[in-house]
């Protein structure tokens, strides 16, 4: 299923739970926006819309790493006596080579360990393990740990944590049917699913 069916699923889900608590306009959006999100969440696994969304311009950090090798490249050229000129070039260089190689894997991790640097200073849980959850899904391939019962639990655990920091009546509710909105609807019950997911690894690979 594509990421705006899934962030359309979520999104209902959310206005549903809204309806069922009677929450005012604010709240409503809130839980709407939640149940978007967290339905996307489980494909951060392949790189795709959410990754796109949450992780830093991969084509901006490019950039700046760029623009950074050529100053040290000019300022060595210009400053440094003769070795220290040539290590200064070969490191603007290397700089301009590693800024070619950036990709959305790359910036997935490394707003991962943004976020959790972020969740270090602000003491907060939910956030270090939000950015684990991220590094953790950048690794894995598509359908697997994070569209299994042990990454809704791992993802259940931080849900609960960010409820309670926020306070919004019906945001964890809202999130674990988010989440869990995406793992039926990738689910071979679906007709239009060629393949299903493997929902109890890694005690067992069978599809559902």
């Amino acid at each position: 299923m594509k990421g705006v069916s899934h962030a359309t699923i979520g999104g209902i889900i959310g206005i549903v739970v809204s309806t069922t608590i009677d929450a005012d306009s604010t709240t409503t959006a809130m839980l709407a926006i939640t149940g978007g999100v967290t339905a996307l969440v489980p494909d951060l696994d392949t790189g795709e819309r959410l990754a796109h969304k949450i992780t830093l311009s991969h084509g901006l950090i490019g950039l700046t790493l760029t623009i950074l090798g050529l100053f040290v490249i000019g300022y060595s050229w210009l400053t440094m006596p003769d070795i220290g000129k040539w290590l200064g070039i070969f490191i603007g260089v290397s700089i301009i080579v590693i800024s070619k190689k950036i990709n959305k894997k790359i910036m997935l991790i490394l707003t991962g360990v943004i976020l959790g640097f972020a969740g270090v200073s602000l003491g907060k849980l939910w956030l270090i393990l939000a950015a684990t959850y991220i590094i953790i899904a950048a690794f894995l391939p598509h359908r697997s740990y994070t569209h299994s019962l042990i990454g809704l639990l791992f993802f259940s655990y931080i849900a609960y944590l960010f409820s309670k920091d926020v306070n919004i009546n019906g945001i964890y509710v809202t999130a674990i049917l988010g989440y869990t909105s995406h793992l039926i609807a990738d689910m071979r019950i679906i007709p239009s699913n060629k393949r299903g997911i493997k929902l109890l690894r890694p005690i067992s690979h069978k599809e559902f």
